[in-house]
């Protein structure tokens, strides 16, 4: 999913180009990136993703050239979840960048598991998404446990980018966004979301919407679309923003 610059003519059409590039690039490569994920090699994931998201990020720039607008105003927030097939790999990955948030519903408590600044460089992080110390409500156990993803760079070229370097030249001002990426292991019984800002925001900010989604979420089957839609549309005092979500039941 992915939203346009704020207020901006021609936002939509930025915010489509992006999920298309990255729609097309993902099903060009989905088998070696379920191989990746099943074998757990994160930094062939996060590192190939990392690029192919800066890439698609620079097209929108090359097309605001072309097009004789601001580069700022023809520009997307983007956020990504690969969910394999496969019943047996509960490795769910998610990247992206720009405004939003990813939720993770468990024993009836909303996780934010939203990759932090802090988190989207470095070591892999601890649980494979498990919230820092302090963070969040609910908890998190063994169940989060798995070996560390290896470090690498093998999907660069699998997808389709053939040189190293970001699209940025010069980079963009004001500094662009960080990558941000994160692969936690589901649990049977979790909800997973991941949503635009228009949702994560009260979500972090309302602890009434809190306990009304998860209320409704928490049962053992997913509601019906027009349920998910009329929930995900719960009006909050003070937000009036657009709202995009979407939502895993795991089993």
């Amino acid at each position: 999913m992915a939203t346009g610059a704020r207020a901006t003519p021609g936002a939509h059409r930025a915010a489509a180009e992006a999920c298309h590039w990255i729609g097309r690039a993902v099903g060009r490569s989905h088998a070696r990136l379920a191989e990746d994920i099943r074998a757990a090699r994160r930094g062939d994931l996060k590192s190939g993703l990392h690029r192919l998201t800066d890439r698609s990020l620079g097209k929108l720039r090359a097309t605001a050239a072309e097009q004789g607008v601001d580069p700022e105003e023809y520009a997307a927030s983007l956020r990504c979840l690969l969910l394999p097939a496969d019943p047996d790999c509960r490795t769910r990955v998610f990247f992206g960048v720009g405004a939003g948030g990813l939720f993770r519903l468990r024993d009836g408590d909303w996780q934010d598991i939203e990759p932090r600044v802090t988190d989207v460089t470095g070591e892999p992080v601890v649980g494979f998404g498990a919230l820092p110390p302090g963070a969040g409500t609910g908890s998190t156990g063994a169940a989060d446990a798995a070996p560390p993803f290896t470090e690498g760079d093998r999907l660069t070229m699998d997808l389709g980018i053939t040189t190293p370097p970001s699209p940025y030249e010069p980079a963009p001002e004001p500094p662009r966004e960080p990558f941000r990426f994160r692969a936690s292991v589901a649990r049977p019984g979790d909800t997973l979301l991941m949503c635009t800002g228009g949702l994560a925001e009260p979500l972090r900010g309302e602890q009434d919407l809190c306990e009304y989604l998860a209320g409704r979420w928490s049962g053992a089957a997913p509601p019906g679309l027009a349920a998910f839609l009329a929930d995900a549309q719960v009006r909050v005092k003070g937000y009036a923003d657009d709202r995009t979500a979407a939502a895993v039941w795991e089993v």
